[in-house]
């Protein structure tokens, strides 16, 4: 029997006070799983995000990196009721698309298509996360795929980078490794049956999931559907311990690398946690363009004065835990590299001594709004955009006050958060070379 809408309400939130234009309707079922409504102005079409709270970051037994990543593979296999091609075969015929991706933090499933058949896709999703159906050959076979895809990586240098930048800075975090995992895990991955159906019991539990659904849609059907075939499901996510850095002291690195590409310079300082709470994760994202983009005097000065730099850009994406804040420049002559990482900490040691320009501040957290609302134009941008902040903060509503956050940055803030963070005891320092360069 399906329950009335009303009943289902246990924890309805009410949308944020923002500027964010895309407020959800969020309703918490008796089993635990969130599922938020956002209406948009796409008639007849839908997107539908599943975000699974869990990444790399939740590997924390010795051995068993990569689990993540796989299940964002083997969660296409099929179960009883569709068997593996069935699925796709499906939903394919009825119109929709579907992909997935893991992160440091979450594992997100996405699929857009028509609403005249939204229900027969609530029915296939729920389906799969409740009845999840793999032999130990499809595992395997699985399980070498992955490792295929590491290699692949492998073959251009950013996932090397990547390791070597995250192992100097991280001894004891997950975030050591990166959601591929250590490569000897991936390769022991095939002999890891057994745990893998314990890592999904552990995480694919419905209140470790949110479930976005964005564009055109009858809110009422949606949520009797839900209940329907989501409310069988039971479980309740495994607690563990995410190892913390004790102390967070900057190295220096070097990574060679034999075929012929640009050398690279990377400045990276551990730095806060997003939060619902706090704005650090909306600094960083201000500090980033402040210092380096392309309206900031070093990205003048290396990039079109003196055109040292083919490349100048810093990563500062909200985690879960204390992460990686990077400045990263790709050089075009091995040469210039003293003088490119004079520049970066020259940029960062006038900030530290207060020196910040508040017109360019205030057009730079302007640019990050405008820019955000331009590319928030179908259902399944839409809902891109609210299931990484809603996995990585935990609320539905985490992009709304992401973008509030993000409003009250004042220049004093970065100042600040340069002071603290972003201090040369803190800093690892990475130098690719390559064959070109020598």
């Amino acid at each position: 029997m399906v329950l009335p809408v009303l009943a289902l309400c246990l924890a309805a939130a009410p949308p944020a006070a923002s500027a964010f234009p895309f407020p959800a309707t969020v309703t918490k079922l008796p089993n635990g799983l969130t599922v938020a409504r956002v209406p948009a102005s796409s008639p007849g079409l839908a997107a539908y995000y599943s975000v699974v709270r869990t990444g790399s970051r939740n590997e924390v037994e010795a051995g068993l990196t990569g689990f993540a990543h796989f299940f964002e593979h083997v969660m296409f296999k099929g179960t009883k009721a569709w068997p593996e091609g069935s699925r796709g075969n499906l939903l394919g015929s009825l119109g929709f698309s579907e992909n997935a991706y893991t992160s440091d933090d979450v594992t997100v499933y996405h699929v857009s298509g028509p609403t005249s058949s939204l229900e027969k896709l609530i029915e296939l999703e729920a389906d799969r996360f409740l009845n999840l159906d793999f032999s130990e050959e499809t595992f395997q076979t699985e399980a070498k795929a992955v490792l295929g895809e590491y290699h692949k990586n492998a073959a251009s240098p950013g996932l090397k980078i990547e390791e070597t930048l995250n192992a100097a800075a991280f001894a004891k975090h997950t975030y050591r490794h990166t959601t591929l995992g250590f490569y000897e895990d991936i390769k022991a991955m095939p002999t890891r049956y057994a745990y893998s159906k314990e890592f999904f019991k552990r995480w694919y539990t419905p209140d470790n999931v949110i479930v976005f659904v964005v564009g055109d849609f009858d809110d009422a059907k949606v949520m009797e559907w839900m209940q329907k075939y989501y409310g069988p499901w039971k479980g309740t996510a495994a607690k563990v311990v995410i190892p913390q850095e004790s102390a967070v002291k900057g190295k220096d690195v070097k990574l060679e690398w034999d075929k012929p590409t640009l050398p690279r310079a990377y400045q990276a300082w551990i730095t806060p946690a997003a939060s619902l709470t706090a704005k650090d994760a909306a600094v960083a994202e201000v500090l980033g363009e402040y210092l380096v983009g392309e309206t900031s005097p070093t990205f003048k000065s290396l990039v079109l004065e003196q055109q040292l730099v083919e490349h100048l850009g810093a990563d500062s994406s909200p985690h879960r835990d204390p992460a990686l804040f990077t400045l990263a420049a790709t050089l075009k002559a091995e040469k210039d590299r003293d003088a490119v990482n004079a520049a970066l900490t020259a940029a960062v040691k006038e900030l530290q001594a207060g020196k910040v320009d508040a017109a360019r501040v205030e057009a730079i957290r302007s640019h990050s709004r405008y820019a955000l609302l331009m590319g928030l134009e179908t259902p399944d941008q839409i809902a891109d955009h609210l299931a990484y902040m809603a996995g990585v903060l935990g609320s539905p509503q985490a992009a709304a006050t992401f973008q509030q956050q993000l409003s009250q940055v004042e220049p004093k803030d970065l100042v600040a958060y340069a002071k603290k963070h972003l201090t040369a005891a803190r800093r690892n320092t990475l130098a690719f070379s390559a064959g070109a360069a020598k």
